[in-house]
């Protein structure tokens, strides 16, 4: 049997009062419409349908390949919104799975039971319900004495007495596709012009034919996003979400209220993250690590056995046991070998620090290949901008690079050797080499230790 998801996407959302399409905001480092259309496509067998409208090309260019886009050039309803993809999918699918883009914390597990609800359905039509104090503006379910759906009566036309029904319409539906598209055709229009969906609850009700519903049990999968008040809403709904997941997966979360984890980040058991971390989209944690408090962390490998305290890190990789922090920035292609130590206040940029080298505090290095074993002293800092161009400073294995020295780039220094505090390095030093003042000039070589 063949599956395909429309997501409704073409609304306004005047009410978030943004120049950006409502469902390209983010909840949890991704669009809320991502949320949505991943959970639409594992429910579906075929390819998901997005109907787009206001901010349609920057929403095409969020989906991607991931779902055809197809424009209502006119947004008259719900209805209507659906009908667009009749030309594409009539004949071409047997259920139609309908949910808003701007719902995204709708598991794919609920939609399956939506979906196995209606193969099981006599009739053409299924939906979504859920039992709540809060009416949210939803529409109020009337049932058959059979527990059918009789009709769905919306807030601003109900009785009073239709008001005190706590069962509501949460915007999930799942259709037979040849029954959903000859009805559409039949729905007639709102004093305002509209075609809404749910009318084909009462047209399916005339026919005699059975609306089933199905009662969703967590409230949360029912956050829709109209107002910044409901994005922020699912957005802590989201966080709770994903930090229970890796929480029963094994990672200690010291504060949970207080940790902060997109959607897309791996985390390895037994690490532990304190409060006020901002663990961002892209991120890859390894096993038995520490990290935080206070530590930003995005599009980050880090390896097993790291500790990282009060650091930001973008777009860096850290191989296992390093140590950093507080108050270090690694930027993006910053590259942290095995047993790395980098101090507070450090900064390192598209630069790679071989295995147990020693980074101390106060220094800069960017553009720079450096060696194992290396001590960069405090307040270094390799000089690589000549204010057109970035230049590349190579540091050998076993150096001890003084304090406060500024390495002039392009430069090389050789392994072993050592340069003094304060040291101005304009030319490439030998290995084996102790270099000194402004500029650094050679005073002597180094004896080889006698492990070597």
């Amino acid at each position: 049997m063949k599956i395909t998801a429309i997501l409704l996407a073409a609304g306004q959302g005047v009410r978030m009062r943004s120049d950006l399409p409502k469902v390209l905001h983010p909840v949890a480092g991704q669009a809320m419409i991502l949320h949505a259309l991943r959970a639409a496509s594992q429910a579906s067998t075929e390819k998901p349908v997005v109907i787009v409208g206001h901010g349609a090309d920057s929403v095409r260019k969020t989906v991607a390949d991931l779902a055809v886009c197809v424009l209502q050039e006119r947004q008259l309803g719900t209805g209507h919104a659906v009908q667009q993809a009749e030309r594409m999918l009539a004949g071409n699918t047997d259920l139609i799975l309908v949910t808003y883009a701007d719902m995204p914390l709708l598991r794919v597990e609920t939609l399956n039971k939506l979906v196995e609800t209606q193969r099981n359905n006599p009739g053409p039509l299924s939906l979504l319900t859920v039992i709540s104090e809060e009416p949210r503006g939803f529409g109020r379910i009337l049932r058959k004495p059979d527990g059918s759906v009789q009709a769905i009566v919306e807030e601003a036309v109900a009785t009073p007495q239709q008001l005190m029904i706590r069962e509501l319409n949460v915007g999930a539906y799942c259709f037979s596709a040849d029954w959903l598209w000859k009805t559409l055709r039949e729905i007639k229009g709102s004093p305002t012009g509209e075609y809404y969906l749910t009318d084909a609850v009462e047209v399916a009700v005339q026919a005699g034919l059975p609306v089933l519903p199905l009662i969703l049990e967590d409230l949360l999968e029912t956050i829709g996003v109209n107002t910044r008040v409901q994005l922020s809403e699912a957005e802590t709904a989201m966080r709770q979400r994903i930090n229970r997941e890796h929480m029963l997966a094994g990672v200690t979360l010291v504060d949970p209220h207080n940790t902060y984890i997109e959607t897309g980040v791996s985390i390895g058991t037994d690490t532990v993250i304190w409060p006020n971390t901002h663990l961002q989209s892209g991120t890859q944690i390894g096993e038995r690590c520490v990290i935080g408090p206070n530590s930003i962390i995005r599009a980050t490998r880090i390896g097993n056995d790291c500790k990282v305290l009060a650091s930001v890190l973008e777009g860096a990789h850290l191989e296992d046991d390093v140590n950093m922090g507080p108050f270090a920035h690694l930027r993006k292609g910053a590259h942290l070998g095995k047993g790395v130590h980098m101090g507070n206040f450090g900064e390192v940029k598209d630069s790679s620090l071989g295995a147990g080298t020693k980074m101390g505090h106060f220094s800069y290095v960017g553009n720079a290949t450096i060696g194992p074993n290396v001590n960069i002293g405090a307040g270094t800092i390799t000089c690589n901008f000549d204010g057109e161009r970035k230049h590349h400073t190579e540091i050998g294995e076993d150096v001890f690079i003084g304090s406060d020295t500024l390495l002039v780039a392009p430069i090389k220094i050789g392994d072993r050797s050592r340069t003094g505090a304060g040291a101005v390095v304009t030319k490439d030093v030998p290995d084996d080499t102790l270099v000194v003042g402004m500029p650094a000039r050679a005073i002597r070589k180094l004896e080889k230790r006698k492990d070597e």
